[in-house]
C-alpha cells in the first residue's frame, strides 16, 4: 500500500495513531484554508476532458515541476510505466501491440527529454509559460507520458487508456506520430490554461524569488522504505501538493494528513520542510502555513515536530504490522500494545508563543 491508502481507512494502524494525537481534528484548519481560498473563477475541462481529469493532473504535476527544476529529469513513475511494458511484452502471446507500446514509449521519453532541455523550463529569464505552440506540443508529450504512469500506478486500468485503445486496434500503425495526435483538443487546452494561471499567480512569484538549486521534484523520505510515499515539490523548505480539482471548497481529511505525514516522514529533517501547502492549479492559488501553525490548527499540543517525528518513526519501522495496512477483522497482535505506547504523555498543554 502507500501513505495515500493508508490515510484513507480510519482502521489503519497509520490513521490510528494520527487522530488520536491530533486533539483538535480538522475544523479549524479547513476554516484558515477558505480563508485563504481565492474568489476568481476556476478554469473549468471543455467537454471533451471527461474522464481524463486525472490524466491532465499527472501532466500538469509534472509541468510546473520542470517549470522549477529539470535537474531530476521526467518523473520515475513515468519511466517504470514504459520500461514495465517489457515484462508484458515478453509474457503475452499477442504482444505486438505491448511491443510497439514499449517502443513508442522510449521516443516518447527521448522527445520530452530533448523538449524541456530545448526549452529551458526553469530558467527564470523567461516567463513560466512558454508560446502557445511550445505549450500545446508539451501538454501533448505530457498528457501521453501521464499514460504511461498510469501503467506503473495502477496498470489495471491501463488498457483503458486511449494509448492502449489506439495500439491494439492497430499496432502497425502505432507511431510517436499516433500518440501525439491522441489527445482531444480540450486536454491539452485544458493543461495549457492551468500552466498560464501558474505563471500569473502566487506559484509564478514563489518561481520567480527562487533558483533551480532551492527546488526538489517528487521527494521521497527517510519513511518511504516502509511505506511508500512520494510528494510533488519541495521549494525552499515550502512542500507543495499540486491538486488540478475543481472542487476547490473541499479541503478532505486525507489531502490534510497527506500534508502531515510527508513532513513527519522526513525523519532525520533532511528537507528542511517548515511550511507546507496545496497548489489549486484551477484556481491559480497556492495555500500554505508554517508547520508549527499546522500543527497547532491540528490540535497536535502534546509533541513537538521532532517528538511526532521519532513517535511516526516507531509506528512505521514496527515489524508486526505495516503501518498501512488495514489490520480488521483480526487485528495481529501487539498493534494495540504498540498505539498504547505511542500514546502522547499526559502532562500540562504546550502553549504556542505569542
Amino acid at each position: 500500500m502507500s501513505l495515500t491508502q493508508g490515510l484513507a481507512s480510519p482502521r489503519t494502524p497509520l490513521r490510528r495513531f494520527l487522530d488520536r494525537e491530533l486533539s483538535a481534528g480538522v475544523r479549524r484548519l479547513r476554516a484558515s484554508y477558505l480563508a485563504q481560498l481565492p474568489t476568481m473563477p476556476l478554469i473549468l475541462p471543455g467537454p471533451g476532458v471527461g474522464y481524463e481529469a486525472g490524466t491532465v493532473g499527472t501532466a500538469i504535476d509534472q509541468r510546473l515541476r520542470f517549470a522549477f527544476t529539470q535537474v531530476a529529469g521526467i518523473d520515475a513513475a513515468t519511466v517504470m510505466g514504459v520500461d514495465n511494458l517489457r515484462a508484458t511484452t515478453l509474457a503475452v502471446s499477442e504482444h505486438a501491440a505491448w511491443e510497439m507500446m514499449e517502443r513508442v514509449g522510449h521516443q516518447l521519453l527521448e522527445r520530452l527529454h530533448a523538449t524541456i532541455f530545448e526549452l529551458q523550463l526553469d530558467d527564470r529569464g523567461r516567463p513560466l509559460a512558454r508560446t502557445d505552440e511550445e505549450e500545446e506540443h508539451l501538454a501533448r508529450l505530457l498528457l501521453g507520458a501521464a499514460w504511461y504512469t498510469l501503467n506503473f500506478r495502477n496498470p489495471a486500468a491501463f488498457p483503458l487508456t486511449p494509448l492502449c485503445k489506439a495500439a491494439f486496434a492497430d499496432p502497425g500503425a502505432f507511431t510517436l506520430t499516433t500518440l501525439l495526435a491522441l489527445p482531444h483538443h480540450d486536454l491539452v487546452s485544458d493543461t495549457v490554461a492551468q500552466v498560464r494561471a501558474a505563471g500569473r499567480g502566487p506559484l509564478g512569484q514563489l518561481r520567480h524569488g527562487t533558483v533551480p538549486e532551492m527546488c526538489l521534484p517528487g521527494p521521497t523520505f527517510d519513511g518511504s522504505a516502509y511505506v511508500a510515499a512520494d510528494a510533488d515539490l519541495i521549494v525552499d523548505g515550502l512542500l507543495i501538493d499540486f491538486k488540478s480539482t475543481r472542487r476547490t471548497e473541499r479541503f478532505p481529511l486525507p489531502m490534510i494528513l497527506q500534508l502531515l505525514g510527508y513532513t513527519l516522514m522526513d525523519f532525520t529533517d533532511r528537507y528542511r520542510i517548515d511550511r507546507v501547502g496545496v497548489c489549486l492549479t484551477r484556481a491559480g492559488a497556492l495555500i500554505h502555513w508554517p508547520i508549527e501553525d499546522y500543527l497547532a490548527l491540528l490540535g497536535a499540543r502534546r509533541r513537538d515536530l521532532t517528538e511526532l517525528r521519532a513517535a511516526f518513526h516507531q509506528l512505521l519501522t514496527y515489524t508486526g504490522c505495516r503501518a498501512d495496512d488495514d489490520p480488521l477483522p483480526e487485528e495481529p497482535p501487539g498493534v494495540e500494545q504498540l498505539l498504547a505506547d505511542l500514546s502522547p504523555p499526559i502532562g500540562p498543554r504546550r502553549v504556542s508563543p505569542k
